[in-house]
Parts: C-alpha cells; sequence; structure tokens
C-alpha cells in the first residue's frame, strides 16, 4: 500500500502499481464473477472486468431491458448470460448490483443460493449497514466484501476506456475464507479502480448518502436553481441567468477543479472574481453547515434509508418519478440549459 499525505492526515491507499492486474488475475483465477443485476452499475464493472480478461457472467430477468441490453453488450444466454437464480448458483464470487431496494426484494432468492466460501460484494453498504430495514443479514460462511466506485456506472466505464480509472472505496465487512481482502482489491482492481481507499460499510454509505443529497446532486440543483431564480428576478435573461449558473460551471471553471484544485481555479480567475469567492465561501459555507449537520444525522439514524424504502416500495413509484424529473426538465431553468447546450458549436454541427 502507497501512504498518501492528504493535508496532514495520512492514509493509505492502493494503486495499480501495488496491487498489479496480474496479481488480480492470480487471485481470482478459481472465481466465476456473477453480476447480478444490469442497469446502472452493473453494465460498466462487468464491461471492465470482462476487458481485462476476468470470467464474467450476469445475473437477469429473462425478457426484461436489461436482459436485452446484456446481449447487446456481448452476453450470451446460456453461456454467459442466465436468470439471476442460476447465475448466483454458478458464482463463486456474487456482486449484487440491483437497486438498493431490489436488493431487499430479491435477498430471499439471493441467500438461498449462495454457497459456503462465496463471496458476495456491494458497490453500497445501505443493505448491510441498515439490515433492520433490509432484511439483507448474509450467513456466517460467506465472505462479504465492498468496492464503491465514486462516481455513476456511466463514468466508472468512461474512464476506464479513457485509461484513467476511478477512484473507489472498498471494505471488508465479513471474512469467512480468510480470502476474503484479497478478494476484495483484486475485484477492485479488476473493475478498473484508479486507485483503492480504505472505508468501512458504514463509513461508505453515511459519506456517500450524505454527498448525493448534499454537494454532488441535491444541494447542487438547490443551489443552481436559488441562483438563476434571483437573476432572473433582477431582469437577467434566461441565457444569461444559465450561463452565470451553469454552463460556466460545468464547461469551465470545474474543469479547472478537476485539474489541479479549489486554489488553482481561483488563481486562473480575475481578481474580482477571486476576491468575491474568497469572500462568499465562507458565508455559503456557514449558511448550509446547519444544513448539513441535520442531513447526516438522517442519514446515520435511517430516516433516509426508511424514506428511500417507502418510497421505492409504492407501485406508482417509477410514474410519480417520471412526473418529478418531468417537472425539472420543464422548469424554465433547464429549458434554457437545453436551448444553451443546442448552442454548443460541436451540437450545432449535427
Amino acid at each position: 500500500m502507497a501512504k498518501i499525505d492528504f493535508g496532514g492526515v495520512s492514509e493509505e491507499v492502493v494503486t495499480v502499481e501495488e496491487y498489479p492486474l496480474a496479481k488480480a488475475r492470480e487471485t481470482l483465477k478459481s472465481e466465476t464473477i456473477a453480476v447480478i443485476g444490469y442497469g446502472v452499475q452493473g453494465p460498466a464493472q462487468a464491461l471492465n472486468m470482462r476487458d481485462n480478461g476476468f470470467p464474467v457472467i450476469i445475473g437477469q430477468r429473462p425478457g426484461e431491458h436489461y436482459w436485452d441490453k446484456a446481449v447487446a453488450d456481448g452476453f450470451v444466454p446460456g453461456e454467459t448470460l442466465f436468470p439471476i437464480e442460476e447465475a448466483v448458483e454458478r458464482g463463486t464470487l456474487v456482486q449484487y448490483l440491483v437497486s438498493d431496494a431490489a436488493q431487499m426484494l430479491l435477498w430471499p432468492t439471493v441467500k438461498e443460493r449462495l454457497k459456503p466460501g462465496d463471496a458476495l460484494y456491494f458497490s453500497h453498504g445501505f443493505s448491510i449497514v441498515y439490515k433492520e430495514q433490509t432484511k439483507v443479514i448474509p450467513s456466517k460462511d460467506i465472505d462479504v466484501i465492498l468496492v464503491a466506485p465514486k462516481g455513476s456506472g456511466r463514468n466508472v466505464r468512461l474512464n476506464f476506456l479513457d485509461g484513467s480509472g476511478i477512484n473507489s472505496s472498498y471494505a471488508v465487512h465479513q471474512d469467512a475464507t480468510g480470502r476474503a481482502m484479497e478478494r476484495c482489491l483484486a475485484v477492485g482492481i479488476a473493475i478498473g479502480s484508479g486507485y483503492l481507499f480504505p472505508t468501512t460499510f458504514e463509513q461508505e454509505v453515511y459519506s456517500d448518502l450524505t454527498g448525493e443529497r448534499g454537494v454532488l446532486m441535491g444541494c447542487l440543483a438547490g443551489t443552481m436553481e436559488a441562483q438563476y431564480n434571483i437573476l432572473r428576478k433582477n431582469g437577467h435573461s434566461p441565457s444569461e441567468a444559465f450561463n452565470e449558473t451553469v454552463e460556466e460551471l460545468t464547461q469551465s471553471l470545474i474543469r479547472l477543479v478537476a485539474e489541479n484544485g479549489m486554489d488553482w481555479m481561483f488563481g486562473n480567475c480575475s481578481t474580482t472574481a477571486q476576491r468575491g469567492a474568497l469572500d462568499w465561501a465562507p458565508r455559503f459555507r456557514d449558511a448550509v453547515a446547519p444544513v448539513f449537520e441535520k442531513l447526516y444525522n438522517s442519514v446515520k439514524t435511517g430516516e433516509e434509508t426508511r424514506i428511500v424504502l417507502e418510497a421505492n416500495s409504492r407501485p406508482d413509484y417509477a410514474e410519480k418519478l417520471g412526473e418529478e424529473l418531468k417537472a425539472l426538465r420543464d422548469s424554465e431553468m433547464w429549458r434554457a440549459g437545453a436551448a444553451v447546450r443546442g448552442l454548443r458549436p460541436e451540437n450545432r454541427k449535427k
């Protein structure tokens, strides 16, 4: 493991230099990796592993859209694509990559088909940490491991294809075979992680749920909407309001942050922008801190889990979700966004 200094706090991470692909292949040479679910993370991780030379089969309900998607990606029914029940029975390292709500519903089917010595793999700690609500409680004779890519399935695949990989956290919840850690690290390398950093199932799910509801999605969407509305209220055009709220962030500034950090982005902006950002950042920090405290507590106590499972269990959930997303898409701000994206040079050529 490589010891990295993170601002005075050291952390041990695993890179492909410490755990090369050849070692991962050797560790997993006797495994059959069964990817259960071909929706969000499933395709990316399965295709990356297949491209890296690992034996992968898919478990999916026949006749569903995702079954057809797996076929289109080159998985062959009866050879590398099976109904979920058969895939679990064939697998020795079972990647449980259906949605959190589906994990709860499918668990009786999966649990009775896991064999002593198998490894049960998650990319999210949700079902294990909130077991009182999900009832996902593995037997003591299997390994329970986690590798959680820090990005959407789409980016897990795209980053793999461009050679960069995406960073992932890893954890061992249960070591029945004495090989759980080796299996965990090997599969983390197999899916194409840029580097692996340690966590626990609890810490992964607390940080993940907080991040999704906070800076990564919920806070981002809400803050953008607030600024856009203020600009529109004060007479700015939709194009100007959207460009100053979203387009400049996504097409310019966030790329500078990704390249070398926030200070570097500030250093490559005008002195007027620098001064304003440095003055106002602490005010925004202090304003939202109480919201984040409330959010983290809601995650840790399981309240967010209750809300998610209750909502996802409703028979009309997909319909209601479609309505919510349509309302977002049809709002003036995101209609302006569609128009602005259409004016990008690469889109005007189409």
